[in-house]
């Protein structure tokens, strides 16, 4: 419910944002330019997790297992950016999963787990040519709820646990765009962040290609990898949680500009 709510404030928060950015480009003196893009990431996750006394689980779980076992789902970005120079962006994703997959001794794993990562830049830019560079620096936060329910079928009644993680990365990066032609534009992006007030590290790679339909519309294909190395409380006590995955996979989205 908590990370439903968070989502459901951010999202309000991009559409306001929008709204009144909308009023002030309607002034011909206004010099900010806005876009709102909503996208799909087509992820799959690899990695290890670990939850109280057991350590080092694998994490393998591809596109279409998450496919199969997603409940609700959303991913929004918002960019505004001033005289060209500076500029703010927001980005949250948020997947909601459930499902069941069989364990040792004939035994039935129920596992909901809702995830929501909010990102928050300041930029800077800097064009040289018809090239560009932004220079970004801001917070990454997670928000992790997951439950999980272990039928045992040879043994009576079952175990239940449930795990709140939330924190907060600073981050820093930088985005490169080039023009291709006149409709195309790459577009590359890296960051690295963390650095023990949150996770130990995170970081994002990504490259995307913009095509300019001309109309206020322009339509983003890419590749995106998100690194998290996260780590709360004692090895191998019931508080433990660890975190050390990466999400990568393809994306495409619709992006709205004015």
């Amino acid at each position: 419910m908590r990370s439903r709510t968070a989502s459901g404030l951010v999202f309000a928060a991009m559409f306001a944002i929008a709204a009144t950015s909308q009023a002030q480009s309607d002034d011909k003196s206004s010099s900010w330019a806005f876009s709102v893009e909503a996208y799909m990431l087509a992820s799959s996750i690899e990695g290890d997790a670990s939850i109280g006394r057991v350590v080092g689980v694998n994490v393998n779980v591809g596109f279409d297992d998450i496919l199969a076992s997603l409940e609700i789902g959303a991913m929004a970005h918002f960019e505004a950016i001033k005289d060209d120079r500076w500029g703010i962006v927001l980005d949250y994703g948020f997947m909601d999963l459930g499902g069941k997959v069989a364990v040792a001794r004939n035994g039935v794993l129920e596992a909901d787990v809702r995830q929501g990562v909010l990102e928050a830049f300041v930029l800077r830019r800097f064009a040289n040519g018809p090239n560009a560079l932004d220079v970004y620096a801001g917070v990454r936060w997670w928000d992790n709820d997951l439950g999980v329910t272990l039928n045992l079928a040879p043994l009576p009644g079952t175990r239940s646990f449930k795990v709140q993680e939330d924190w907060v990365d600073p981050v820093i990066g930088s985005r490169w765009h080039h023009p291709m032609g006149d409709k195309w534009k790459l577009v590359l992006r890296g960051d690295a962040g963390g650095f023990g007030v949150g996770s130990d590290l995170t970081s994002v790679l990504g490259v995307s290609a913009f095509y300019d339909f001309k109309s206020s519309l322009m339509l983003e294909v890419g590749y995106r990898a998100l690194w998290v190395d996260y780590e709360d409380g004692n090895r191998r006590t019931p508080g433990y949680f660890a975190y050390n995955t990466v999400t990568h996979g393809p994306l495409v989205g619709l992006v709205f500009e004015f």
